[in-house]
């Protein structure tokens, strides 16, 4: 039994991209169905479909790559806020990285979104994972 399905959600999106994989499996929680909707409104990922499974959801994300040497799209994904040390921020303090090229997932009061989208409604919240 998993105890953090967020890091082994992205783990599996690491992995996956470093085999150079087209699609990946993942189990369906509502916070990972956030997650993977932002990726794809960000255009990080390709598409994604839930599926059902001897009684189990799972998520199947299209990854996405570029040009014929299939450079992923993702080029890192990194947890940040973990059980044993949550990281929030307010919103003042957001992370910006790399210059807005790349985004952080914040769950906030209002749902999880990007920092971006954080910032513009002046609200705070966990940092989840920087991705760029």
């Amino acid at each position: 039994m998993v105890t953090d399905t967020i890091s082994d959600m992205l783990t599996r999106i690491r992995n996956a991209n470093m085999v150079k994989h087209q699609i990946v499996q993942i189990p369906l929680t509502n916070m990972s169905l956030a997650i993977i909707s932002i990726l794809k409104d960000e255009g990080f990922i390709e598409d994604f479909e839930t599926y059902n499974e001897k009684n189990r959801n799972y998520l199947l994300v299209s990854l996405k790559y570029i040009g014929k040497s299939r450079k992923p799209v993702i080029c890192k994904i990194q947890r940040v806020s973990k059980p044993g040390l949550r990281v929030y921020a307010n919103s003042k303090k957001l992370p910006v990285i790399l210059d807005n090229l790349g985004i952080a997932i914040i769950s906030t009061s209002k749902g999880v979104m990007t920092n971006l989208k954080a910032k513009e409604l002046g609200i705070g919240g966990e940092v989840l994972c920087y991705i760029w």
